[in-house]
């Protein structure tokens, strides 16, 4: 979906649970349009169903993502950055030294419930738009919107365990006193919400339409929430529904690509493969003085090298960055020799060796950077600050992790997994892609394919937690079993208002 952003209703009216309860914006009538006297037109409608989608990519003026953020957490990247107190925030998740002060829990309560928020709105007001509305495009707008709520609160519950759960807007008197739902009942909501969704969606979404949700990435949502909550033989259900016939293209359109390096070119949008994607461009103009607002990836100048100099015609064209998530060298041993390797790691180590070019070994410097994001010259904006405004999109799900949570789920939920059996086909699709011959459908395959496939796409850390491995795998970067499973709850949304931190940083909830 373009992301073109002429909203402003719910991204400037009012308080809500999503920045802090107790902030407040003084919105000019002569400067804003104001929310009460919006979604007049089906034109102010769309433009609300694009401002919920805009939260999806949502940036901070910090340079957090929730892809660094948990990227730096795990124990495929280091937090990197120029020293060890260069962007704070990502060296306390690499550190787990993280606190409810700190900006990348506060980032990612505000991301997760700015987009409660706007979908609630919609959901409020889109039965009161004008006759001109045709019934069909109500519904879907009604199912876009839920299917996206849903999304949202699937991050919360994950990240924070105790949430508010808030289905509408919020009475000015009542800010104060929003409680938090038992996660059980925020599963069942977000279960409801892709469940209600997926009859009104369209099977495909093509040309203009393209980035917007289809009735496939409804079930792949959902059958990825199931695998969560260990619901295996429903998971394995939803999944199936989604997949189809593994390698061919299924009912919702989509099909494995060819070429695995193809899902890193920077104008291969909305590919065959693509499920649920982070859309960016290079045309919003954002500047240093207003990151986060704009369109631009900064992913791109955050993961290149610090002081990055071509020494001869033979050097990528790389943008000198920041040397954000440095892949670790656990990682760059299990992938050295795998396919994936080249369009996944920049090997700035093996560049320099060979006097090629030369970069600053900044903090937690491994030589090994992500290729998958990488900034280049040839890449970088016309307009804006340049370094800003990359076009390159992101995958928040992509076929190849369905078929690998398929075949776990049919795994665990005790189905035939021997040669020829669906989970078989399912995992080895995803070898065969590269050239890999067939593996049994155990565990240790399982996650180790995951690992190689999905490295610096988010998925790592949340992994570990489900598997119930990071106490183990996280624990030489200070990772506590039974505490960092989940963040703490921001310190300014438990100040006069009824949320509680979570017993696990101490609180009573």
């Amino acid at each position: 979906m373009k992301k073109q952003i002429l909203y402003t209703a719910a991204l400037l009216v009012g308080a809500q649970l999503v920045s802090s309860c107790k902030k407040q914006l003084d919105v000019n009538p002569r400067e804003r349009i104001l929310e009460s006297s919006y979604y007049a037109t089906p034109a102010e409608v769309f433009t609300g169903v694009t401002a919920v989608y805009d939260q999806l990519g949502n940036q901070s003026g910090g340079y957090l993502t929730k892809l660094n953020i948990f990227a730096s957490a795990s124990d495929d990247h280091f937090a990197g950055g120029d020293s060890p107190s260069d962007l704070g925030d990502l060296q306390s998740m690499n550190n787990y030294t993280m606190t409810s002060l700190s900006g990348n829990t506060s980032y990612l309560w505000n991301k997760g419930f700015v987009g409660v928020y706007r979908a609630n709105v919609l959901l409020d007001k889109i039965s009161k738009t004008p006759a001109a509305l045709t019934p069909a495009v109500k519904s879907r707008y009604i199912a876009e919107a839920k299917a996206l709520r849903a999304i949202f609160y699937f991050d919360l519950v994950r990240i924070y365990k105790n949430v508010p759960l808030i289905l509408g807007p919020v009475e000015l008197d009542k800010w104060y006193d929003v409680t938090q739902a038992a996660p059980a009942d925020v599963y069942k909501q977000i279960e409801a919400d892709l469940t209600a969704a997926i009859p009104d969606l369209p099977n495909t979404a093509t040309g203009g339409e393209a980035g917007r949700l289809t009735a496939g990435a409804a079930h792949a949502m959902l059958g990825k929430v199931y695998l969560w909550q260990e619901k295996w033989a429903a998971s394995a259900a939803e999944f199936a529904l989604m997949n189809g016939t593994p390698g061919s293209t299924n009912t919702y359109g989509y099909k494995l690509l060819d070429n695995f390096a193809d899902l890193w070119n920077v104008k291969n949008k909305f590919n065959s493969e693509s499920i649920i994607e982070l859309v960016y461009n290079t045309t919003s103009n954002m500047g240093w003085g207003n990151v986060g607002s704009g369109e631009g990836n900064v992913m791109g100048i955050l993961v290149g090298p610090r002081n990055y100099v071509p020494k001869t015609s033979a050097a990528p064209d790389y943008v000198s960055g920041w040397s954000v998530m440095p892949i670790t060298q656990e990682l760059f041993d299990l992938i050295h020799y795998d396919p994936r390797n080249k369009p996944t790691v920049a090997n700035l180590d093996s560049l320099e060796k060979a006097g090629i070019v030369t970069y600053k070994h900044a903090n937690a410097n491994t030589g090994y950077f992500v290729e998958k994001y990488a900034g280049r010259v040839s890449t970088k904006a016309a307009v804006g600050q340049l370094e800003l405004n990359f076009g390159q999109d992101m995958y928040e799900l992509r076929l190849a992790d369905t078929y690998m949570m398929e075949a776990e789920a049919l795994l665990r939920s005790g189905a035939a997994v021997g040669a020829g059996s669906r989970a078989y086909i399912l995992l080895n699709a995803v070898r065969a892609r590269v050239k890999l011959n067939p593996v049994p459908v155990t565990m240790d395959n399982i996650m180790k394919e995951r690992r190689l496939e999905l490295v610096a796409e988010g998925q790592r850390w949340f992994d570990l937690v489900r598997w119930g491995l990071a106490g183990t795998k996280l624990a030489s970067k200070g990772f506590i079993a039974g505490k960092n499973e989940i963040l703490p709850i921001p310190n300014g949304e438990l100040s006069n208002t009824k949320i509680l931190q979570s017993k696990e940083w101490g609180g009573t909830k």
